[in-house]
């Protein structure tokens, strides 16, 4: 019985002019634009440098900022405020005071004290700017070795792609089963379904396991455009990312499930899976880390299931850890995925 359902489920889906190229066309856009969209990195911050040394040094240090991605120096003020000016004006996003002895502090063996003043209009330009302006007079100084484990170069796409793959099997795993469901009430072929021998069980099933199948593809989609177009490849092992997948595959399609138990129409199936996913994708770790979070919602991302999966797909393609390092992560997302479904079975009603 579940082999003819699903025969139905895959000529319905093959039918639908739009469905196959969604599976292309989705994961392309969303990883081909979203991370230079969604990119955190600051460049090209504005800087007027003040050197009130005038030595070879603090020249060579001032040749350095402008050689850097991250800054391009637009001029050297006489003065504090003359730089302050072009600040105000808008030609400029920060300061560098370079105090007079520099180069002899320098040659003392002393670490000199520089002034730093950011515009802070823009309050992430503001703060990541002096951050990198910080590490590279710390480097010129020689007072500071800084390393970045794991991502050496704070490249932020290798943080956000793999964030990017999960909420893509969102979108398809949860959306799609819900809307195919809900469609089906709405057109009145689920009544045929409602009266048939047909077990609620092989019907869910039925609906689920195409999209299952269409997960997976778009995940193997998404990891080889990570790999083709930006070079992030996992550090980790490929089947430890398939094994989580589908776990979580397991538990989004069950959310999907849920709501389309609770929805009439197509209309109200789409808000509130929207509003339960956007509020879980933003308590989820992706944009904002959870540990700069305040307490209360901290302890809220405890229930969210996105964020073990995040967390497994980052850990996987920035570390590589063994599978007892994820272990809890996944027995966590598959204890959600077995509540949703029990949820799911339970609140379906059928009437023989």
């Amino acid at each position: 019985m579940l082999k003819y359902l699903l025969e139905k489920e895959f000529k319905r889906i093959a039918r639908n002019t739009f469905m196959p190229r969604l599976i292309v066309i989705f994961p392309c856009l969303l990883l081909l634009l979203f991370p230079w969209a969604a990119t955190m990195e600051v460049t090209d911050v504005r800087v007027e440098v003040v050197d009130n040394d005038g030595s070879v040094p603090s020249r060579r240090l001032a040749e350095r900022m402008d050689a850097s991605a991250y800054f391009i120096v637009t001029g050297h003020g006489q003065s504090y405020a003359q730089a302050l000016a072009e600040v105000e004006a808008g030609r400029a996003d920060m300061i560098v005071e370079i105090p007079r002895g520099y180069a002899a502090s320098l040659a003392g063996g002393d670490s000199p004290s520089l002034s730093i003043a950011a515009n802070a209009t823009d309050g992430m330009k503001g703060s990541l700017g002096a951050s990198y302006m910080t590490s590279l007079i710390m480097g010129d100084t020689g007072a500071v070795s800084v390393v970045y484990k794991y991502n050496p170069y704070l490249d932020y796409k290798l943080f956000m792609v793999p964030a990017l793959i999960s909420i893509m099997l969102v979108l398809v795993c949860g959306f799609l089963p819900c809307l195919n469901i809900v469609g089906e009430k709405e057109t009145g072929t689920i009544e045929q379904m409602n009266v048939s021998p047909v077990p609620r069980v092989v019907f869910i099933l039925s609906k689920l396991i195409p999209y299952w199948i269409i997960g997976l593809v778009e995940l193997t989609i998404g990891m080889a455009l990570a790999w083709l177009v930006y070079g992030i490849v996992p550090a980790g092992s490929a089947a430890m990312i398939y094994l989580a997948s589908v776990i979580f595959i397991f538990l989004i399609s069950g959310m999907g499930l849920i709501i389309s138990n609770y929805s009439a129409t197509m209309q109200q199936s789409m808000f509130v899976m929207f509003f339960f996913i956007l509020v879980l994708i933003l308590m989820s770790g992706l944009f904002t880390p959870i540990a700069s979070m305040p307490g209360w919602a901290q302890a809220v991302t405890m229930f969210n299931p996105f964020r073990y999966f995040i967390e497994v797909m980052r850990t996987v393609y920035m570390k590589g850890p063994a599978f007892a390092y994820l272990l809890p992560n996944l027995l966590v997302m598959t204890a959600f995925a077995a509540a949703f479904y029990v949820w799911a079975i339970a609140s379906y009603k059928k009437t023989n």
